[in-house]
């Protein structure tokens, strides 16, 4: 005497990870995450965040002491923050951690000045003083020309 067993039914096209039922009669769908639902993700956010600052990837990286690969990664497919970053990013980035991560919105700010024209003075701050001296002859020189054609208009 043999037993068949009834046929499988077909996979909904909504499961991502078809599983069998305990009781082999019908399929379950995955638990996926709803987009509609959902905050942004932390790429998102991060994403976000650093065009907001005025940053390239390029840029940010070595003002928290990774690589460019690095920012990528975490603004593409990374489902978890990096814990040992989010200190350096927020402080990067002009936001506290809780609003990095998404636990609480983000503040209202007032429109800040040029922050990488900001980045580049710091940068300019730090070199040693005959290199600074000579940066500074340029910036004025180009100050000076742009105030006589503005003169002559």
């Amino acid at each position: 005497m043999s037993r068949s067993t009834p046929p499988i039914p077909a996979i909904p096209k909504t499961c991502r990870y078809p599983r069998p039922h305990p009781h082999h009669r019908e399929w379950q769908e995955s638990p996926g995450k709803k987009k509609n639902d959902e905050r942004p993700g932390f790429g998102t956010r991060l994403r976000g965040l650093r065009r907001a600052a005025g940053y390239t990837q390029q840029e940010l990286a070595p003002e928290i002491g990774v690589s460019r690969r690095r920012i990528a990664y975490h603004e593409g497919e990374a489902e978890h923050p990096p814990s040992a970053l989010l200190p350096a990013l927020a402080e990067a980035l002009g936001v506290t951690t809780d609003e990095l991560l998404g636990a609480t919105p983000l503040r209202k700010k007032a429109p800040k000045a040029d922050s990488r024209l900001q980045r580049r003075m710091k940068q300019i701050e730090r070199m040693n003083p005959k290199e600074k001296r000579q940066v500074l002859q340029i910036l004025d020189a180009l100050i000076e020309r742009e105030q006589l054609r503005a003169s002559e208009e």
